[in-house]
């Protein structure tokens, strides 16, 4: 039986990032996603191309200060989300993860998706950067693309 594109992408987010082997990341479950979706409905994108998802991103709209918390390691990636106050003004986009199927990659659907979102963001809330936390130097290459593309500072947390 062929896998689903949407099985593929599970697996994948799990080789990428290890998330049941590291309780201090993103995992997203129907419990994170009501709540980014509260925090603004651009958080999750998705590019559907026949059974299901080819492209998919994460973002998380947040404060200034967190923002700076995160980069500092001074809370983690589930503290910056359970910490992100909701109905607020937000100044800063945590460009948290971008997963592509192989054989979709090197097209710009991770940019487009991203740009997209962030642009919906910027139309509702004083947004002044961009910070992400690379696992690949294709994350950082996108993280600094789309930074250039929407005219925002971008900001990274080390290793």
């Amino acid at each position: 039986m062929k896998t689903s594109n949407l099985d593929r992408m599970i697996q994948l987010a799990e080789e990428f990032f290890a998330t049941k082997n590291d309780p201090t990341q993103v995992s997203v479950t129907e419990e994170v996603m009501t709540r980014l979706r509260r925090i603004h409905p651009a958080t999750m994108s998705e590019q559907i191309e026949g059974d299901g998802p080819v492209a998919w991103i994460l973002l998380i709209p947040t404060t200034q200060d967190l923002m700076e918390q995160f980069i500092a390691k001074q809370v983690n990636e589930q503290e910056l989300l359970a910490k992100t106050p909701l109905q607020c003004r937000y100044e800063a986009v945590y460009l948290c993860s971008a997963l592509v199927l192989p054989e979709y990659r090197g097209k710009g659907l991770a940019k487009e998706l991203t740009i997209r979102a962030v642009t919906s963001m910027k139309a509702d809330h004083p947004i002044k950067s961009l910070f992400y936390w690379a696992f690949r130097p294709e994350g950082a290459k996108l993280a600094s693309s789309v930074a250039r593309d929407c005219g925002l500072p971008l900001y990274r947390r080390s290793e």
